[in-house]
């Protein structure tokens, strides 16, 4: 008797044995594939992560192609209805940025064969379009203007421009429809990680277990506590997982409305300044078409004008908080677009000095257009005969803050009559203008010859950002 229930007892012990055995080997094996997995996983997600980057810049490529396109065309139109030569440089650009934009796209769609033949079917369409514009441009340049306007007026360019965009846009569609898929994928392969992070928890868990039942009942009690406190740190990390993927999430929906609308503002002010241009080389074409001084010389000033607040709107460029501009970055690029269509007859030399100052976006439209209006005053009054000539720009900002904008030319100087100074069109722009940032200009004699035009603008840049 005594003999069986030893045999019984050993069994007994023998099968405890096997099975921690058992459970060990389990949860190590556990722990291994959870860890294998989640690795694995770590890789799929990196290069998920790396197609969603590709397909960003896959769709800004293309966004960019359709902008291209639209400069070439704008170009193209300005040439013919106005024959001004400055019109052909933004086409030139725009024609090169097609060739090199499309190219990106087919590399970067290389092994896409459905986006790929995409491309391929809009190849042909863009050639015809660049051939349209090319055809347009080399008539009217070789005086058969008459035959370059019938092309422009029929219908065959506008077809082929909403042929383009159409094919395009859907291009950019099956891109955004695989930006979804991805941004699923990786949920997914974030849900598996977790799964598999649980798995391995759970395996050492077990294991752990096992491990402290063999043990003292103190030490089995102690390793409960340690079970428990291990749950609730799990619960805890799930819970900092979560709020972490909802606040990432959340930064990333941020970033893209943020690019968004930085995209719509400056698409908005690309198109108002083409717009404007538009207007100014009706003005042109009417002008070239008048034979009165007094008309010959309002629509000179009025073209002038519209081409100054065109130029300020293509120039504008807005900051992180799409709000502000820099005002010095600004001016300096309204006086680039004087130099570039300033005519070749006259060598007239501008020199800048514009201190950093961040101002309003909307101020700095009104202080493009002020410091066009005291150039082209400058150009037209102060050098006649298409006499040579320097004119200075500064904007300086004072100790205090008050920014001042002074231009002076080494030109014939000012009139005798102030009265037909202070009366003119331009100078009650300059004071109207100066006015709304609490200034007034100053006019007056430069030392050495010529005149200075002096305008103090207090509440430039201090004006709070509209929330």
């Amino acid at each position: 008797m005594t003999d069986a229930m030893s045999e019984l007892g050993l069994y007994s012990v023998e099968k405890r044995q096997t099975w921690r055995l058992l459970a060990i080997v389990v949860s190590l094996v556990l722990i291994v594939g959870a860890a294998g997995s989640a690795l694995f996983l770590v890789r799929g997600a990196d290069t998920q992560i790396t197609d969603v980057v590709k397909t960003f810049e896959v769709r800004r490529q293309a966004r960019d192609l359709i902008l291209a396109l639209v400069d070439a065309e704008t170009g193209q139109r300005g040439y013919l209805l106005t024959q001004d030569d400055q019109y052909l440089d933004p086409y030139q650009d725009a024609v090169a940025t097609i060739n090199s934009t499309y190219q990106n796209l087919m590399k970067m769609v290389a092994d896409a064969p459905g986006q790929k033949l995409r491309l391929d079917a809009i190849a042909e369409q863009i050639e015809q379009k660049q051939a349209e514009m090319a055809m347009t441009i080399t008539l009217a340049s070789t005086g058969r203007l008459a035959d370059a306007l019938a092309i422009l007026r029929s219908d065959t360019g506008q077809s082929l421009m909403a042929t383009l965009r159409s094919a395009i846009r859907a291009f950019i569609s099956e891109e955004d429809a695989k930006l979804i898929e991805r941004n699923a994928q990786v949920e997914t392969t974030r849900q598996l990680l977790v799964a598999a992070i649980l798995a391995a928890l759970a395996g050492a868990a077990t294991l752990t277990y096992a491990l402290f039942t063999r043990t003292q009942r103190q030490v089995t009690a102690l390793a409960r506590k340690q079970s428990a406190l291990l749950l609730q740190n799990e619960e805890l990390e799930e819970h900092v997982r979560e709020r972490t993927a909802e606040a990432e999430e959340a930064r990333a929906h941020a970033e893209r409305e943020r690019a968004r609308v930085e995209a719509l503002l400056q698409d908005t002010n690309h198109r108002i300044g083409n717009s404007l241009a538009t207007v100014s080389s009706l003005l042109g074409l009417q002008l070239s078409r008048t034979r009165s001084h007094e008309v010959r010389t309002a629509l000179e000033a009025a073209q002038s004008r519209v081409h100054a607040i065109a130029s300020a709107h293509r120039r504008l460029r807005l900051g992180d908080d799409l709000e502000t501009t820099d005002a010095s970055e600004f001016l300096e690029a309204v006086i680039d677009d004087l130099r570039k269509t300033q005519p070749t007859d006259r060598q007239v030399t501008f020199v800048t000095d514009f201190d950093p100052l961040i101002i309003n976006a909307r101020d700095a439209t009104t202080l493009g257009i002020v410091l066009g209006e005291l150039l082209t005053n400058a150009v037209k009054h102060a050098f006649p005969g298409n006499r040579p000539g320097r004119i200075w720009a500064r904007l300086k900002v004072s100790a205090d803050g008050v920014a001042t904008l002074v231009v002076e030319d080494d030109g014939r100087g000012l009139p005798d009559d102030t009265a037909q100074l202070e009366s003119g069109l331009g100078s009650m722009i300059i004071r109207q203008l100066a006015r709304q940032f609490g200034g007034e200009p100053s006019f007056g004699a430069r030392d050495g010859g010529g005149a200075i035009v002096s305008v103090a603008l207090p509440s430039l840049g201090k004006t709070a950002p509209t929330a």
